[in-house]
């Protein structure tokens, strides 16, 4: 994929990330959508998109794209933005095997990578001030882990320090990250995210989030 043009992709400079890479996991089926999720459009822009433009205009770098089911697809909305693909041949096992994919992908193109924040593709609300708000909060107090706060609960987007990119990469089945945020609950940093919670699964979801009808075949 070729390289973004700065001015349209970056609203942060680059160096406010330096050494944080991103992981977006973009691989399912999307079986209870019915159609692929990373092309919904929502804000004039597929739902996976969006994401990769969040993580590019946090200045995350590299941007690690996984796919799995759909990749042509999702490969053709990330179109002329600079970011790598991995595609994850075992993406039915769960999403474990995403996450090893794109960890081990991330370190591939960038051994000395000091952190990555994990996204998924379908939580619409994601910008590129989240995720720089979780590496700010890395730097400033030098959590492992800075996760996202929402609906009573944590999840991703979430930041990881290199020292825990083992244990993501040890995940199995359709574990995510949330297990190991769990793990170190207690020595983790949690944001507030308003709007965190929402994603899209079903039809009913991205009915609800673009306030229009979706027509069932």
């Amino acid at each position: 994929m070729e390289k973004a043009d700065s001015e349209d992709s970056l609203s942060v400079a680059e160096s406010d990330s330096m050494g944080v890479g991103a992981v977006i996991l973009a691989a399912g089926s999307s079986s209870r959508m019915g159609s692929p999720k990373q092309t919904l459009q929502y804000g004039g822009e597929s739902l996976l998109r969006r994401a990769a433009l969040a993580a590019l205009g946090a200045g995350c770098r590299p941007v690690i794209v996984v796919t799995g089911a759909n990749a042509e697809l999702s490969r053709r909305e990330l179109d002329g933005l600079d970011v790598r693909e991995v595609l994850n041949t075992l993406w039915e096992t769960g999403m474990a095997s995403s996450v090893r994919a794109g960890v081990e992908g991330l370190v591939g193109a960038d051994a000395d990578a000091a952190a990555a924040v994990l996204m998924l593709c379908d939580q619409p609300r994601v910008t590129a001030e989240v995720i720089s708000a979780l590496v700010a909060a890395h730097r400033a107090n030098g959590s492992a882990v800075v996760a996202s706060a929402y609906g009573g609960s944590f999840g991703v987007p979430a930041l990881f320090g290199r020292a825990l990119f083992a244990e993501l990469a040890r995940l199995e089945g359709a574990a995510g990250a949330k297990q190991v945020i769990k793990r170190h609950a207690s020595e983790a940093h949690f944001i507030p995210f308003q709007g965190g919670e929402v994603d899209v699964d079903t039809p009913d979801d991205f009915s609800r989030l673009t306030g229009e009808a979706v027509e069932h075949e």
